[in-house]
């Protein structure tokens, strides 16, 4: 499956972006699916994870009550809303798919990557 992400910008603190994530392909509703973000000099870090029904979902606590993960499976899509953006949401952010049902914090539980779409937040 090929992911490709988009979406990110350059943002004022406490704005709003909404990324998203489409999937090509091998049949999208056969993985589960997760966002993570890399700031610069910084490790790869969890972000949001959605099961492969899209019941059930995960984030990491940084982010709980600002972001939103969704999928389409329609649209072979997958989204992140993003709310009230902090200067240390800052980061690129990454889409990845990876087979199972259940949802997953762990980079390494996920086979395919998106390239990275860059979120910017000023003050």
């Amino acid at each position: 499956v090929q992911l490709q992400a988009s979406g990110g910008g350059l943002v004022q603190a406490g704005g709003s972006l909404r990324l998203s994530c489409v999937a090509s392909g091998r049949t999208f509703s056969i993985y589960k699916m997760g966002w993570f973000r890399q700031a610069p000099g910084k490790e790869r870090e969890f972000v949001a994870a959605i099961s492969l029904s899209g019941v059930e979902t995960s984030y990491a606590d940084s982010v709980t009550g600002r972001f939103t993960i969704s999928r389409d499976h329609a649209k072979n899509t997958m989204y992140l809303s993003i709310n009230s953006l902090k200067r240390e949401d800052t980061a690129v952010y990454y889409c990845a798919a990876g087979y199972g049902s259940s949802w997953s914090s762990f980079p390494r539980e996920y086979e395919f990557w998106g390239q990275g779409t860059q979120v910017t937040v000023s003050s």
